[in-house]
């Protein structure tokens, strides 16, 4: 039978979505498509975390679903974080799905499927304990020279807009030797590139090791043969130590790339957000971190109206971003969650206004980056090539050491060849918003 799976949401839940195909052709014997309209049997992996992400997943699986009437699609399997958090609900409400799969529980994939080929409906969703490892059977989505590696799953914080320690457990982190052990397997495939993933990755090892072991995994992770760069996410500013940014400082493997989500910047929204503890110490790590590394790319993200968030705490975090310049900053308009504290607190925030904020952050951040890429014009950089360019099939397309998969702008080119996976130097001579143009000059 032909299997199809749509992943949608962040890149954790990708690489849970390369478990579930991989599990599923290699013990199953189902075959892979990667048109939803030939299967037979379809995956939604659901996004749970805010309410557009949640809107977006209703909408996949009643589409789907038509596929029932209109294609070959015999059986319709939800999983992910909305499976986890609405299991009964979307069985109860969605006719089109045979089955609902939490994210504890892909290991019981093929449970499941055999459930519903016999025509039950059922829910898996009791356990929040499965932590992938290097036996999981997987098979990558990505281009085949990069790949997302999950060092941990769950997260012991509790910010208090966010509901993943509810879909995801607490913090489970691998141990280097079987994350070392991953790489090398993934490196023998032809990875070149790893991306390197936690809910908190600076949080690594901490229930492991009784300390935050990150900087000790990259120490052995870029020994592996094979792989060239290695790039980081998701890394919250407090746990970026001295340590840390020295080793990222000192291995050429380990791209100068910072993923710190800072969210705010007045002391009191991330004192009730349950984050950092105050502006002061955000600032100390990202001076930090430019002070020590002058190159280095640094994104972040940012929540606008937040319960209370007054005109001028809006302002305030504004003049932070146009005075620092981030490489990049993702803006979200807070969403208000079910069991949540943040559910409850007074001085909600009107959607009219927090649309407003997020609109001007955002043409602020582009007006950033348009002065910082039109400043790499003339200038020889480092580009890993992904393949044709989706802009035209005359181009390759690839990106920078500060460019993350799917996430970031990219480098087209305009002459030179060079195969997938293959490190180039390019000319920058344009620039697109968050994309660059130019010719390859060397390999």
């Amino acid at each position: 039978m032909k299997l199809g799976i749509i992943s949608l949401g962040c890149s954790k839940n990708l690489v849970d979505s390369e478990n579930l195909i991989g599990i599923l052709v290699a013990r199953k014997g189902l075959e892979l498509t990667n048109n939803i309209e030939e299967a037979e049997i379809a995956i939604i992996n659901t996004c749970g975390f805010i309410g557009d992400a949640k809107e977006e997943s209703i909408q996949t699986i009643i589409e789907v679903g038509e596929y029932k009437k209109t294609a070959k699609l015999k059986k319709l399997i939800v999983a992910g974080c909305l499976a986890q958090r609405y299991a009964e609900e979307l069985l109860l409400e969605m006719p089109e799905a045979d089955a609902i799969i939490g994210t504890g529980d892909i290991d019981k994939i093929e449970e499941v499927i055999d459930e519903v080929l016999k025509d039950n409906r059922v829910i898996k969703n009791e356990s929040l304990d499965f932590l992938a490892n290097a036996q999981t059977e997987r098979i990558l989505t990505t281009f085949p020279h990069t790949a997302y590696l999950k060092i941990a799953e769950g997260c012991d914080r509790k910010c208090t807009y966010c509901i993943i320690p509810s879909l995801r457990g607490r913090l489970r982190s691998r141990t280097i030797e079987d994350i070392v052990n991953e790489a090398t397997a993934l490196a023998k495939s032809g990875v070149k590139e790893l991306n390197i993933l936690a809910q908190e990755t600076t949080e690594y090892g901490l229930d492991l090791y009784n300390k935050k072991a990150l900087p000790d995994l990259l120490k052995e992770l870029v020994k592996v043969e094979g792989i060239e760069w290695i790039r980081l996410y998701y890394m919250f500013p407090n746990s970026i130590t001295d340590e840390l940014i020295e080793v990222i400082k000192n291995e050429p493997k380990i791209c100068n790339y910072f993923d710190v989500p800072i969210q705010h910047i007045s002391d009191l929204q991330l004192q009730k957000m349950g984050r950092a503890k105050n502006s002061k110490q955000i600032k100390s790590i990202l001076s930090k971190i430019r002070k020590e590394i002058p190159d280095a790319t640094i994104r972040t993200t940012v929540i606008v109206g937040f319960p209370g968030e007054t005109e001028k705490e809006f302002i305030e975090l504004k003049e932070f971003i146009q005075e620092f310049k981030f490489d990049y900053v993702g803006v979200f308009s807070y969403s208000r969650e079910e069991d949540t504290k943040a559910y409850d607190m007074e001085n909600q925030i009107e959607e009219t206004i927090k649309e407003k904020r997020r609109v001007e952050l955002v043409n602020l951040q582009n007006e950033i980056a348009e002065i910082k890429n039109r400043a790499l014009i003339g200038k020889e950089i480092e580009v890993m090539i992904d393949g044709i360019s989706e802009e035209s099939e005359f181009m390759l397309e690839g990106r920078t050491k500060g460019q993350a998969l799917e996430i970031d702008g990219k480098v087209l080119t305009t002459d030179g060849t060079a195969n997938p996976g293959k490190i180039v130097k390019v000319k920058i001579e344009q620039n697109f918003n968050y994309d660059l143009l130019g010719p390859i000059i060397s390999e």
